[in-house]
């Protein structure tokens, strides 16, 4: 593509659908709904479940975009590393909240071990985030997969699928590197072992 060309090729145009399909607030609302309908056992465990969900990943894309909308960031994917803290900070709060809230509502142990992994995972990406860009996107897709393989079924695992096209589109959209992606995919993976406490 020259630089007067102003199309987009397939391969771009696929990897921005992934992208956006497949971004943290998406993956989080289906994701947290399953953990909470499992780990409850019961319908009652979708609102725990939404709860998770409000609090990782839709309150924190709100935020984003009320950013955006002040003109702090270009898009929902603050490709300046520098400015990414004050997402986490929020990320963190929310999820800090939500699972106090779960706790005196006593939530199914499942779905506060999920939130927990999370917040402990953001903790990591922060602390990451301060010398190189992991992939959040990448972190997010596999945490997910993983917790609902960890409360579900291994055959959830499939699922790696998704947080592979995730990878690709990251890194073919120029937002990240191989390595990045895979550090991210690798670290959310590793929530999942919160439930070897569990």
């Amino acid at each position: 593509m020259t630089s007067t060309d102003t199309t987009a090729s397939p391969d771009s145009t696929t990897a921005r659908t992934v992208t956006d399909v497949f971004q943290p607030r998406n993956v989080l609302l289906v994701g947290m709904l399953g953990v909470g309908l499992a780990a409850a056992g019961h319908w009652t465990g979708l609102l725990w479940g939404f709860l998770g969900a409000l609090c990782a990943g839709l309150i924190p894309a709100g935020y984003i975009e009320w950013e955006r909308g002040r003109g702090t960031w270009g898009d929902r994917h603050v490709v300046d590393r520098t400015k990414r803290a004050p997402i986490f900070f929020v990320i963190l709060g929310s999820i800090g909240t939500g699972s106090l809230v779960m706790v005196l509502g006593h939530a199914p142990t499942g779905i506060l071990a999920a939130m927990l992994a999370l917040w402990a995972m953001t903790v990591v990406l922060l602390a990451v985030n301060t010398v190189w860009k992991i992939s959040v996107d990448a972190a997010v897709a596999s945490a997910v997969v993983a917790l609902l393989a960890a409360v579900h079924s291994p055959w959830w695992l499939l699922a790696c699928t998704m947080t592979v096209a995730v990878c690709w589109s990251r890194v073919a959209l120029g937002y990240h590197s191989v390595a990045q992606t895979v550090a991210g995919g690798s670290l959310g993976a590793a929530t999942a072992g919160v439930f070897l406490f569990v």
